[in-house]
């Protein structure tokens, strides 16, 4: 049976999603890995699929494209909560995530606020392999950025501060973190240079896709290891390859993330 699904887009980082709402839909990663490829299928950064919730208004759930589930995805929730508020035509919205309730509100005809809760900072959170300071934990794939700051945003984070993200070779660097024995369950990485204590250019590898556009939760993860670096204030804007984001991280402790969306276009699943 074909399944219609949207393809949209936060900032360039694109996403297939699929509203199982009605009929539940679980996809196989072999499935996932055929459509996401940019060369044999659909092309997305994320797979994203919309189910029923008691808690919530809706469920989300997120792969990456080798298959492997996600435990969150900013740039998604903020799309995801965009067309849930343009069909019931309500200005807020609250998700069931597996990393927990996320609540968002509409700012605009295109624009979307998600708070993506606390940061988590122990390293049994992250998670690393073993006990460490996640301030300033030491890469030993990645000796060159210097030591990285390390943060959950519901999936895991390491952020390298560099005097320049574009000469920086995140090609070369990204995946030698990513895979690292550090990271058990493999690791996002970002590059950010502070250019004043307000704004942040930012490029991310995100695991199992590689250098995308935009990340949502990276650019959470960056503002809370600069303020937590006493590099930033705790609201910041994060310029990334597809655009700029809001960040907040508030008094009480929880990350604001906003941002604008796009749909890019309809269609079925084969």
């Amino acid at each position: 049976m074909e399944r219609p699904f949207l393809k949209m887009n936060g900032l360039g980082n694109d996403f297939i999603v699929v509203d199982a709402r009605s009929e539940a839909y679980d996809p196989h990663p072999d499935q996932i890995r055929r459509l996401a490829s940019r060369s044999a299928g659909i092309g997305c950064d994320q797979f994203v699929v919309i189910g029923p919730s008691e808690a919530a208004d809706a469920s989300v759930r997120f792969w990456n494209p080798d298959g492997g589930e996600a435990g969150a995805c900013g740039n998604a929730t903020r799309c995801v909560a965009w067309r849930l508020m343009e069909e019931s035509g309500a200005d807020e919205v609250r998700l069931a995530t597996t990393g927990g309730l996320l609540h968002a509100w509409r700012r605009g005809d295109l624009r979307v606020s998600v708070d993506m809760g606390r940061p988590r900072l122990h390293w049994r959170a992250i998670p690393l392999s073993g006990p460490a300071d996640t301030l300033s934990v030491t890469v030993p794939e990645a000796p060159e950025p210097g030591p990285a700051t390390c943060v959950s945003m519901g999936n895991p984070h390491a952020v390298f501060f560099v005097p320049s993200a574009e000469a920086v070779d995140a090609v070369r660097i990204g995946p030698a973190v990513e895979t690292s024995a550090l990271f058990p369950e493999r690791v996002n990485v970002g590059f950010a240079e502070v250019r004043t204590r307000t704004r942040v250019r930012l490029r991310v590898w995100e695991r199992a896709a590689g250098l995308t556009r935009a990340c949502g939760s990276g650019a959470c993860a960056a503002l809370v290891a600069g303020v937590r670096r006493g590099l930033l204030d705790p609201a910041a804007r994060l310029e990334l390859d597809g655009g700029e984001l809001e960040i907040v991280w508030g008094a009480d402790g929880h990350v604001l993330m906003t941002g604008d969306v796009e749909l890019e276009y309809e269609g079925r699943l084969p």
